[in-house]
């Protein structure tokens, strides 16, 4: 979530209680894809965890709730929901393997550094906009991957093909942007470590 949000209000919100939901339910979808030929089903049901991302958000500003808990609860499941769709979906063949390789090279790349502010003591850096709509679009287009590929390597359909070309598009977006966000990041995350290492000489 962006930004403050309101006043702490603890770990039971509303926001919480729908980034629960949305972990909850990514065992649901592993099974569908890996266990199962409900491969359009899998896809709906990863678009829909993706876009309640959104949810929690607008809860957050709608009833102005915001907590520490969902501070970190809610880009751990950013990056869970992420690098498992990703996973899946290129173990199934339905996205190439190095499409694949360079989302979870950046999604590795975030969470080690987030790991290593943290331990140096950095206070907490807010989520760009921008890498929100970079999220948006990769969680956009993996569900579509899975949707356009059919299980037993069944030949796609009219619409698939067409979809298929559209997919790419959002897809190559969304990947290029992650990276250059990524880059975004270096100044506020260098800010946010003077800024932790000083509240700690204070204290």
């Amino acid at each position: 979530m962006d930004g403050q949000v309101g006043t702490e209000r603890g770990w039971a919100t509303w926001p919480n209680a729908v980034t629960a939901v949305r972990l909850a339910l990514l065992p649901v979808y592993v099974y569908l894809v890996l266990a199962t030929d409900h491969w359009a089903v899998a896809a709906w049901l990863l678009a829909t965890l993706g876009a309640t991302d959104w949810v929690d958000g607008f809860l957050a500003r709608r009833w102005h709730q915001v907590s520490s808990v969902g501070k970190i609860l809610d880009p751990v499941a950013d990056r869970l929901l992420v690098m498992t769709g990703v996973l899946t979906i290129a173990l199934v063949g339905a996205v190439p393997w190095w499409f694949a390789g360079l989302t979870l090279a950046r999604e590795i790349v975030v969470s080690l550094v987030t790991l290593l502010l943290a331990s140096l003591g950095a206070a907490r850096i807010d989520v760009l906009w921008w890498g929100k709509v970079s999220t948006f679009a990769l969680m956009m287009a993996y569900p579509l991957f899975l949707l356009t590929t059919n299980p037993h390597d069944v030949a796609r359909s009219a619409w698939q093909v067409a979809i298929r070309d559209l997919t790419w598009a959002i897809g190559g977006f969304g990947l290029v942007l992650a990276w250059i966000v990524l880059a975004g990041y270096v100044s506020p995350a260098l800010e946010a470590l003077r800024s932790g290492r000083a509240a700690r000489r204070v204290h």
